[in-house]
């Protein structure tokens, strides 16, 4: 077997998340094909490249030392059919990646009108999109540090806060008796059961740590937030969300009282120069879904009173 690209982008992807699961849902590949991928890269290069333990992948010896040689090849290859692509149709594409966000629509609205149509790469993790800027896989990306957790900024990129601290709320069912109030009580949601996405950079251990602090230990599923939304509209559990989600019919979207929980909202890039370029049309873009969302709009407010 030839070593190809494809091989050394799926080394790269198990090293940067530390899991064959978590890089095959990232590469769009079934794990078993990863894995055996990966055996047979090893029997081509003679030796382990990561070690498999319970904790996820770690990297041998033998892995780092192909990993230095991997990575720039990658990252060269990459930003070779970007350019050629934006060079054949006349222009650059702005490459953009994101954390989830109500401000994201808006904010390529925006963008369309400097550059042709942006390119979107959507990650739970704010840290693998931090290092795909740093790598010259993407140009800007938008993403949110949970308090307590921070990430992990290469040092070669530029940051710049859009919100130091946006607090999150909860999403209940609209049924719900803490749904009467305007602002809801944990206590009042001791015995729920929550959803939480655990592979969103220190979210887990963030509400882990607010539950702790309220004195109450419920029920937590572990799923994506796009299926705690469908079960929460159904009543099977509450979640926290980010303060801009809309009310619905069948759900209510609350604060917490004493804001017990918050992240920081940031633009990374490489140099300062692409910051400014769209840094201003994401500032306008959050103010327009903040001025939406009423319960956030009411916090705000409160905040400049």
């Amino acid at each position: 077997m030839e070593l190809e690209v494809r091989h050394l982008r799926a080394l790269c992807a198990i090293a940067d998340t530390g899991s064959l699961h978590r890089a095959a849902r990232q590469l769009g590949v079934a794990q078993p094909s990863l894995s055996t991928q990966l055996r047979r890269i090893e029997q081509e290069l003679g030796g382990a490249l990561f070690v498999r333990a319970r904790t996820g992948c770690r990297p041998t010896p033998l892995g780092r030392l192909v990993l230095s040689r991997a990575r720039p090849l990658v990252t060269e290859l990459r930003s070779l059919v970007t350019e050629a692509r934006a060079a054949a149709v006349g222009g650059r594409q702005l490459r953009i990646g994101s954390t989830a966000s109500r401000a994201l629509a808006g904010w390529l609205r925006r963008l369309r009108r400097h550059w042709q149509e942006p390119t979107l790469h959507m990650d739970v993790s704010a840290n693998a999109l931090l290092r795909m800027v740093a790598d010259g896989q993407l140009d800007v990306a938008f993403v949110h540090e949970v308090e307590g957790c921070p990430l992990r900024v290469p040092e070669n990129l530029r940051t710049r806060v859009l919100i130091a601290r946006e607090p999150q709320f909860v999403s209940l069912p609209a049924d719900h008796p803490a749904a009467a109030r305007p602002v809801v009580r944990l206590s009042e949601l001791a015995h729920d059961r929550w959803m939480i996405d655990p592979a969103v950079d220190g979210e887990w251990a963030a509400v882990r740590r607010m539950l702790d602090g309220a004195g109450i230990d419920p029920p937590v599923l572990h799923g994506d937030y796009h299926t705690a939304a469908s079960l929460v509209a159904i009543g099977e559990v509450v979640t926290v969300c980010q303060p801009t989600s809309p009310s619905r019919p069948e759900t209510a979207v609350r604060r917490i009282d004493g804001d017990p929980l918050g992240v920081r909202l940031l633009l990374a890039a490489r140099t300062e120069t692409e910051l400014e370029g769209v840094y201003p049309h994401l500032a306008e873009a959050y103010r327009e879904v903040a001025r939406q969302a009423s319960a956030y709009r009411e916090w705000l407010e409160e905040l400049v009173l």
